[in-house]
């Protein structure tokens, strides 16, 4: 007995992974909450070391980006470029992901 057989159903064309992934989140309507889980997850790469080292929590309710972040003068140099981190954020992740920033 062969291990293959010629007549195997298997599908002949491939994919890169990225794009069949990408599908995947489209097909189950979770695309957006990726994203979002993804932006919580990069925040250290996004904004660097000294604001991710004084970022105490990070959350996304309703396409808004909730940040506490435990220094003063850090919380308001952060909103005052408030429109900065949201193109940032919508260069890297695409826009839509996120609509607003909340610094707590």
């Amino acid at each position: 007995m062969k291990k293959y057989s010629h007549d195997s159903t298997r599908k002949r064309n491939t994919s890169p992974l990225k794009e069949v992934f990408e599908e995947l989140l489209e097909a189950y309507r979770i695309k957006d909450k990726f994203s979002e889980k993804t932006v919580i997850q990069e925040w250290n790469q996004l904004m660097g070391k000294t604001v991710a080292s004084r970022t105490q929590s990070l959350s996304v309710r309703q396409k808004i980006l909730y940040v506490k972040i435990s220094s003063g003068p850090l919380k308001k140099e952060i909103m005052m470029n408030k429109t900065k981190v949201l193109t940032l954020i919508a260069e890297k992740y695409g826009k839509g992901v996120i609509n607003d920033l909340v610094i707590l």
